[in-house]
Parts: C-alpha cells; structure tokens; sequence
C-alpha cells in the first residue's frame, strides 16, 4: 500500500502491477481499470487530480505493462484479477474501467458485488462488438525493434501503417525502448489469439444493485441507444452521461471534465433511483 505522506508507490507482485497514490482520507480506494493496449500509466494524470482527495489505485491488467504474463484474457480471468486487488486494498472499492477495463469492472460487479461499492463504467456496453483491434497488433508487429533508436524512429515506422498520430502515440506508449532490444510490454500473442474474447461479452447475467455510472464520449458509437435496456436490466441504479466534444477515449479527449464527472458521482450522496 502506498505511504503516507508520498506522492505514489508503484510495485509489482504475484498479483497486478499497479501505481497507487493518495493516502488514507476515510473515503474508499478508487480502483483504475486500463482498456485494451493501455497501461496504468495511461491514467496517471487524472489519477494525481483525484488523488488529492481520497486513495487511488492503478492497475495494468494482465498481459498488459509489467503484469504477470497469462494465457487467457477472458473477462472472469480479469474480474479475479481485480478481485484480488480488491481485497488486498480493502474492499469495497470504488471501481472504474475504460472500455476492455470497463467490461472487466461490469463483470466483477455482477459476480462480487459485495466488493464494489460505486462502478464507473467509459465509453463501453455489457455486449460483443464486431470489431477487432488485431489489425493494430499487426501493424505493431512490423517494427522491426532492434532498429529503433528513439521514440521518434518508432513513430515513423509506425506511421507506414497507422495513419492517426494519436492512436500511434498511445500505443508507442506501451514500447519500452530501454530494453535490449526495445520490446513490447504487451503480450501480442495472447492478445491476438483472445482478440474474439476481448471484443465480446461473456453474457453474464445477475444485477449489480449498487449506484453505477455509464461515462460516454458524445462523439463514440460504443454505447447505442439500443445498449441502454440491458445496461438498464444488470445496472438498475445505473446513470448514464456523455461527455461533449469527447470520443472513445474519453480520459483523454476530455480529461478535466471526465475528472469532475466522475468526482461528482463518487461523492454523490446515495440514492435508490436510476437515472
């Protein structure tokens, strides 16, 4: 657990890797969930802001950053993974998950209610999508790493293949160059061979009773109107927000105000109506 009186302790052990800031104000511990192809890193800047006010932990999930390496990437295999977090932190949390980290977050909810206390969920509906992301793990593949010499270098070669610079710098954000050679801190293997798994949705049934909150981006197609009946029917107090000017990745486009969405909704005095 983090320190009093420090920033953030970031350590790994036989569970997930995670970065924890904040020290102990009486309000739960806010659990981070990452999406595919991210790490907890990806979340520091909002995570230092909402740490100010009550203890935070980031997680990368497994196969992702310095998480132990696993072969499957189910969604029960990613809610234990929580799970366990869970409750070496000091259960109930507070719970929130982006996209991949969303469905994981929606998945313990449904089955350990009891350790989550509020559940945030971005830009992300309990259903299978029909798209993979396994053209971008291609396109990662073609780096030829031993070559590279600077992020730059890793940009360009990117670039030959992945048109956005910004979907190209947050994945960039996963090379370790310091290695020798540079390598992934992804699992590209079992990523790609779960890609069906990861874009899916278990179908689990059950109802988290607790107060849930659906951030979307207003500009995403993630979260379709025709979503909202079931989110409704698992999560009846759940309340469901877009966020202007924003897309999938939410956190990022918006960061300040997904920040005070959130905020609001954490401290939000509890209330036994859906919104």
């Amino acid at each position: 657990m983090a320190l009093a009186g420090r920033a953030h302790a970031r350590y790994q052990d036989p569970m997930l890797n995670r970065i924890e800031m904040g020290a102990p104000t009486g309000r739960p511990t806010l659990l981070i969930a990452h999406g595919l192809f991210g790490s907890a890193r990806n979340w520091a800047a909002i995570q230092r802001r909402i740490a100010a006010s009550r203890p935070t932990v980031a997680v990368d999930m497994r196969n992702h950053g310095l998480s132990p390496r696993a072969e499957s990437q189910g969604y029960d295999d990613m809610a234990a993974d929580l799970a366990a977090v869970a409750e070496a932190t000091g259960a109930p949390v507070d719970l929130l998950g982006h996209s991949m980290g969303g469905k994981a977050a929606m998945q313990l909810a449904l089955t350990r209610p009891e350790l989550i206390r509020r559940l945030v969920v971005a830009d992300i509906a309990p259903v299978a999508y029909g798209h993979s992301q396994s053209h971008l793990i291609a396109a990662m593949r073609t780096l030829d790493l031993a070559t590279l010499g600077n992020r730059r270098d890793a940009d360009t070669a990117l670039s030959r293949t992945i048109e956005d610079p910004g979907l190209r710098a947050f994945l960039l954000q996963s090379l370790d160059l310091k290695s020798v050679p540079p390598a992934w801190r992804l699992n590209l293997d079992v990523l790609d061979r779960e890609m069906g798994r990861i874009t899916g949705w278990p179908g689990t049934e059950g109802r988290f009773a607790g107060p849930a909150l659906f951030v979307l981006g207003a500009d995403s197609d993630y979260v379709r109107p025709e979503h909202r009946a079931l989110i409704r029917a698992l999560f009846p107090r759940a309340r469901i927000v877009k966020i202007p000017g924003a897309g999938h990745w939410l956190q990022a486009d918006a960061p300040l105000a997904f920040q005070q969405t959130v905020e609001a909704f954490l401290d939000a005095p509890a209330t036994g109506s859906a919104g």
